[in-house]
Formats: structure tokens, C-alpha cells, sequence
């Protein structure tokens, strides 16, 4: 079941349930720079939280999770869109010879915002401080702020010869203003108490059906169409192109004569796209050719 999302929702309850497994996608992000373990760590929470909200949307668009800090850790990015298309980057102090373990001490000053971005629609930003004691906590305080849902996240990654991560979300369905408003619902805490069970080597290695049967077999659960999710990079030459119309004519062509040509990498993929002096001619006069290498 790896790199796969399957919703749940209890037919006797008012709550849903999301369980994603993630392994080649994860394995992507993450070999695209020499990350310390702990922002391996980071990005793998990052990606799983990133997955399971975009679940929860009910538009079509891109979720982007974003963490800035003076610390340690000074920025993480996870973008998703509504088809679990993931990817994702890091930077972090390289200076540091112990690079701290816990996530209290990865941030100072850190914030996490949530963008929504929905393709028909007005664009939603949420900002939760990074003060508690792991990422999961700081987005089930947001969800409880911003949204008045009882919500509970596990988030849990396994760095070794083959990275994984896997992570279950659990929530109230809302079924009126006031029940969205409780603090405490004696279903919500019994499910919740029974995904608490769970441990790491078993979601590592239990099929999400072999779990939600394991943990919820009293109860009544409907199963929906499992989801693929897939590291996916839409940079391209034409992308490159566009953001070298903002520098002018005169820097670019500078730039070859001293270099011999314009290198650009993606921050995600870290893949190259290189200009030459004809391109940056039809570049300025909007008429790329966008196989020219």
C-alpha cells in the first residue's frame, strides 16, 4: 500500500478517517539535497500532512504547507494538489556539526502557513506558530482555531536503506454549528483512543484495509476508492523561460558571455534547463523555442 491514500468515514459516527503511506514519493523529495536526518524527518511529516489535508478539500486546487524560522531548520515546503501530487524542498543551517533532534529545538521564531489555492475560487491562507511539540500538534491546534474541529494527526516516518512514512487523520464531520464547536465528543475520543494503538511497525507494514479492520471492527466503516500519490514536478524549459523575461536583455546576454550560458536548476526536481544567446533573442521577443537546449 505504499504511496496510497484511502478515506474512511464511520457509517454510526459523525467522523472521517484518512490513512496515507507514502515510499517512492518520499524517497524523491528527499534525495534531492544531502538533508540532515531530522529535516529528512521534516519533510516526510510535511509531506503526509500534505496529503491528508488536500484529502479533506472539496475543490480542485493545490494545498501548500510552509515553515519559516531563524532556527535550524529555516524553511520547508511541501506543495499538493487535488489529484496527491507532492513535492517539496528544505534549507537548513549547514553550518551545524550536531544537528539537533527534537522538533522543539529545529525552530525558532517558526511558523507554519497553510495556502489553499483553489483553480475557481479566492485563495485562503492560515498561520499557526510552531510552539508545540511536534507537527502534529501544531495542525490540530490550527484545525481546533481555524476551523472548530475536533481533529488528530500521527505522523510517522522511517529513515533507513528505504524511507517511509505513513500517517492517519481522524475528525469530526460537522453536522451542525454547534456540533462542530465541541471540545470534547465521547465518539470522537473512543476513536481516536483505538487509532492510538496502532504502532509504527504495524502501519509500516498492515495494508490500510488490515488496519482499519484491526482497529475499527465493531463499528461500522465505508471504505472509499483508494488514491495514488505521486512526487510530480511541473517546472519546464517554457516555465524557466518566462521567469528570465523579468531580467533584461542586455543581463542575460552579459551573463552567457561570461559563462557561455544561462544554467537554471529546479529547487524540486533539480533538473537543468540551460539558454543559450538565441534563446534569450526569443525570449525577449516572446517566441521560445521550447525544444532548444
Amino acid at each position: 500500500m505504499t504511496d496510497t491514500l484511502d478515506r474512511f468515514i464511520f457509517e454510526n459516527r459523525s467522523i472521517r478517517g484518512e490513512i496515507v503511506s507514502l515510499e517512492k514519493s518520499f524517497q524523491e523529495v528527499i534525495a534531492s539535497a544531502a538533508y540532515p536526518l531530522a529535516v529528512q524527518q521534516l519533510l516526510g511529516e510535511l509531506m503526509l500532512a500534505t496529503s491528508l489535508l488536500t484529502a479533506t478539500l472539496k475543490f480542485e486546487g493545490e494545498i501548500a504547507l510552509q515553515i519559516q524560522s531563524e532556527g535550524p531548520i529555516r524553511y520547508a515546503v511541501i506543495n499538493g494538489t487535488h489529484e496527491q501530487k507532492l513535492r517539496g524542498v528544505a534549507r537548513w543551517d549547514e553550518t551545524l556539526e550536531d544537528f539537533p533532534t527534537t522538533f522543539n529545538d529545529w525552530f525558532v521564531k517558526g511558523v507554519l502557513a497553510i495556502t489553499l489555492s483553489p483553480k475557481d475560487g479566492q485563495r485562503y491562507q492560515g498561520i499557526v506558530a510552531l510552539d508545540g511539540d511536534s507537527l502534529s500538534a501544531c495542525l490540530e491546534e490550527y484545525f481546533l482555531q481555524s476551523e472548530q474541529l475536533l481533529t488528530k494527526v500521527n505522523l510517522m516516518t522511517e529513515i533507513n536503506d528505504t524511507p517511509r512514512a505513513a500517517g492517519v487523520l481522524i475528525q469530526i464531520i460537522p453536522t451542525t454549528s454547534e456540533s462542530s464547536n465541541v471540545q470534547t465528543n465521547p465518539d470522537f475520543e473512543h476513536v481516536v483512543h483505538l487509532a492510538g494503538t496502532i504502532t509504527k511497525d504495524e502501519i509500516m507494514a498492515l495494508s490500510h484495509q488490515e488496519m482499519i479492520y484491526r482497529l475499527y471492527h465493531d463499528d461500522v466503516v465505508r471504505v472509499f476508492e483508494p488514491k495514488s500519490v505521486e512526487f510530480y514536478c511541473d517546472c519546464s524549459k517554457e516555465r524557466s523561460a518566462n521567469a528570465l523575461k523579468s531580467v533584461s536583455k542586455d543581463e542575460l546576454l552579459n551573463i552567457i558571455e561570461e559563462d557561455g550560458v544561462i544554467a537554471m536548476d529546479c529547487q524540486f526536481c533539480h533538473k537543468k534547463y540551460t539558454f543559450d544567446a538565441i534563446d534569450v533573442e526569443n525570449i525577449h521577443g516572446q517566441n521560445l523555442d521550447s525544444g532548444s537546449a
